[in-house]
């Protein structure tokens, strides 16, 4: 390699200082053994990006009540600000996926961003709580198609084993220290404008947009094949059918309009499987739900973000409204499960490759179900200690997280094609975003419009936080009784 041609080896691509447009692409994604400025360059952009939608979540959920008390909006209706982010980003993560495989990661990645911030500053600005909530789906559906981008773009460019693990438990330190930054930061804004949570997004778009153009390569990403476009319209409307159906019935009970709405998800996926069973270039290939440890890794991102989302809603208004307490004090109180993942989040790559994703995904679950338990056992006090109350559950499924995330999502890509990376990471984020649509939806409908009070009032969604962290822990834990089924059979 010549010093006036000097090159970056990126997922085997030769990267020349002086024609950056002339990337070419293998099949494979390489990683050399000691990572250059241009590969933790795309990483950290990438990185930006989970940066993003982890502070956007937990900013909003901090500045919740708030928002309800200016725009009088009561329970009911503010979980829509939660699940209207949910509704779009669920509905569109595998088309998200497919496109950024097929029109191009860097392009799809640029402007979903581009879209992200343009929804972010209009929800700071509207003053309805519908328009509020029109903006939060936009942004969701623009999420759609950063987020599988992003992960896409990181899946594709270092090499399955060793250096995709280290990436992407890297990748899991960005979103815990936005998650962190999002409640400290909204716990700041919040007590003086819940407007300012949704301005400071934008800053961050703008920053990650720059840096993207120059970082990310331009034709490193796209693959052959076209759009399923009869599939993705059936998915889409049946995704958004079955997310409102799912979201709205808890709050309104089986009317018409529910009625009609789970009628018309049922036609249209099973519209969407007959026609993916016939086209040549399926947007989803069906196949892969026969791998088993992708199936239990979809079950185990629904199950960590179903509980999780729901429960920080719970702490949210329960902390807030029922003990009174202010946005920052709050906020710093759930900062510890931020902080641990991203200690430990580093290391996380170094325990997949010794003990495997399936070990650390069930450790991951069981820490979340003791981490529920806990505040079960002792988060109902009036006057509660925090130390002893509190703070061992948060560190807990901060510790869940930590071991869950980066396994999760290496399980789930684990063995997949290049060509089909976009897919299988729209896949796992879209199983966790339906996860969080379908417990809050439920979880609201447990927590809201009876006579109970205190702690008494959440005690109901709090047993179901624990149950489906339950749930997930039992659909993991049947991996190791196919092992011992395996080895026995060799045997």
């Amino acid at each position: 390699m010549t010093t006036n041609a000097r090159a970056f080896k990126l997922a085997d691509v030769t990267l020349t200082a002086s024609a950056p447009e002339t990337l070419t692409t293998s099949p494979t994604a390489h990683t050399p053994d000691r990572w250059g400025p241009m590969l933790w360059a795309v990483l950290f952009v990438a990185g930006l990006a989970m940066f993003l939608d982890a502070l956007d979540v937990s900013m909003v959920g901090v500045a919740l009540p708030s928002i309800g008390s200016e725009l009088g909006l009561n329970t009911e209706s503010l979980q829509w600000i939660v699940n209207g982010y949910i509704l779009g980003y669920g509905g569109l993560l595998l088309l998200g996926g497919r496109a950024a495989d097929l029109l191009g990661r860097r392009q799809v990645f640029l402007t979903a961003l581009v879209v992200f911030g343009l929804a972010s500053l209009a929800g700071g600005l509207v003053d309805d709580g519908a328009l509020l909530i029109a903006s939060r789906i936009i942004k969701g559906v623009a999420a759609a198609f950063t987020a599988p981008a992003a992960l896409s773009i990181i899946t594709t460019t270092f090499k399955e084993g060793h250096d995709r693990n280290r990436a992407l438990s890297i990748f899991t330190v960005f979103g815990a220290t936005g998650y962190a930054s999002g409640l400290i930061v909204s716990g700041l804004l919040t007590g003086i404008d819940w407007r300012l949570t949704f301005y400071v997004p934008v800053v961050v778009v703008a920053a990650v947009v720059v840096t993207a153009y120059f970082v990310v390569p331009r034709n490193i990403e796209k693959e052959p094949g076209r759009i399923d476009f009869a599939g993705a319209a059936l998915l889409t409307g049946g995704m958004l059918a079955a997310v409102y159906t799912i979201v709205t019935a808890p709050e309104s009970g089986l009317t018409v309009g529910v009625i009609i709405t789970g009628v018309l998800a049922v036609v249209l996926l099973g519209g969407f499987f007959a026609v993916e069973k016939r086209v040549a270039h399926p947007l989803v290939r069906l196949s892969i739900f026969k791998v088993k440890s992708i199936v239990r890794a979809n079950l185990a991102a629904l199950a960590i973000f179903g509980s999780y989302i729901s429960f920080q809603t719970i702490v949210s208004l329960y902390l807030q409204n029922t003990l009174g307490w202010e946005p920052l004090k709050m906020a710093l109180a759930l900062a510890p499960t931020g902080v641990l993942v991203a200690i430990v989040s580093p290391v996380a790559g170094k325990l997949i490759d010794r003990y495997g994703t399936t070990p650390m995904i069930i450790a991951s679950m069981a820490s979340f179900v003791l981490g529920y338990i806990w505040f079960l056992a002792l988060g109902g006090s009036a006057d509660p200690n925090y130390v002893v109350d509190y703070l061992p559950a948060f560190l807990l499924l901060g510790l869940g997280f930590a071991l869950g995330f980066s396994s999760v999502m290496v399980q789930a890509t684990e063995g997949i094609a290049d060509h089909e990376q976009g897919l299988a990471s729209g896949l796992v984020q879209t199983s966790g975003q339906i996860g969080g649509a379908v417990v809050l939806a439920i979880v609201t409908g447990l927590i809201s419009g009876g006579a109970a009070t205190g702690i008494a009032q959440y005690r109901p969604g709090l047993y179901l936080v624990a149950a489906v962290a339950a749930v997930g822990l039992a659909a993991s834990a049947t991996a190791l009784l196919t092992r011992r089924e395996a080895v026995a059979e060799a045997a």
